[in-house]
């Protein structure tokens, strides 16, 4: 058996690791993202310069997945805001604040997306000096966050890989992978930790209706890396989880709230009532910025 214990570094991750769903353009003048709604036939990348831009790439599920969207709305924000650099300083915060409401309101379900857009609106408030030099630190506040995400991705695999089995069959639902974040992603982490350690993995995929979630990226992801995925039916993980296929599920979430209420794409919920059904462990692997203790259940 590999040494489970053993930190991992990011340079012995699979090819997977190299999929950088959203970063900076090398300017830092826009934010570039995979356009997932081309996957997988085609893979491109778009460079938003824009906040309309911004905002229709994370309603339309061009970059999607909690942690990406957080952090896409974070360098969005500090690259809105850089034209306004010039004006004086109580209405370019002004200005700004705007642009983080009309940010934060694009995608309500995924709490990253106000936190993120919140913490980089505060560094702005919090600096002192020219317009120029508020952007500055919106930049590196945004480059923080997605730095935190992919240190986040590594600590969730080393943590999630400790609770897979040998020759791990592990049934995942929507995509939350390498695409959904900054980093490896956070279900699949343990998933691409594991075998790089050389441990067995199988994944069964939901194909996840409407969208294809789990067929168009997940299947796509883990195909990338060498990890074998097969795609089934919604409707099918019943038969899977009965017929003794299924070690274990792992699943990302949009928000956890404080009684620990789940939200997370359509299906997740079904799922969850089958694995307990059929006694099968069902882990939600997430960053400490989706739990929002604000609200006290998912009603």
């Amino acid at each position: 058996m590999s040494d489970v214990r053993r930190p991992i570094s990011e340079a012995e991750m699979p090819e997977s690791r190299l999929l950088e769903a959203v970063r900076w353009s090398p300017d830092q003048r826009a934010v570039r993202i995979i356009d997932q709604r081309r996957l997988p036939n085609d893979f491109v990348e778009r460079d938003l310069t824009t906040l309309d831009e911004v905002r229709e790439a994370i309603h339309t599920l061009a970059v999607r997945g909690a942690p990406a969207i957080g952090i896409c709305g974070a360098m969005g924000l500090a690259m809105s805001a850089a034209p306004h650099a010039h004006e004086p300083r109580d209405a370019f915060l002004a200005r700004t604040r705007e642009l983080a409401r009309d940010i934060a309101a694009t995608r309500p379900t995924a709490v990253n997306l106000p936190w993120a857009v919140a913490r980089v609106l505060s560094r702005a408030e919090r600096t002192a000096g020219t317009g120029d030099a508020i952007v500055e630190a919106m930049r590196e506040e945004a480059t923080a966050i997605l730095e935190e995400d992919r240190a986040m991705c590594l600590r969730i695999g080393e943590a999630g890989a400790a609770l897979l089995p040998e020759k791990a069959r592990v049934l995942t639902h929507c995509n939350a992978g390498a695409l959904a974040t900054g980093g490896l992603g956070t279900a699949l982490a343990p998933l691409y930790v594991a075998a790089s350690r050389g441990r067995s993995v199988s994944v069964l995929a939901t194909e996840t209706r409407p969208l294809l979630q789990g067929s168009r990226l997940t299947a796509w992801e883990l195909s990338r890396a060498g990890i074998p995925v097969t795609v089934i039916t919604d409707s099918a993980a019943a038969s899977r989880m009965r017929g003794g296929d299924v070690d274990l599920c792992i699943v990302g979430a949009d928000r956890v709230v404080a009684n620990g209420d789940v939200a997370n794409k359509v299906g997740t919920y079904s799922l969850a009532v089958l694995a307990k059904h059929h006694g099968i462990p069902f882990y939600v692997a997430m960053p400490t910025s989706t739990i929002d203790p604000s609200l006290e259940s998912g009603e």
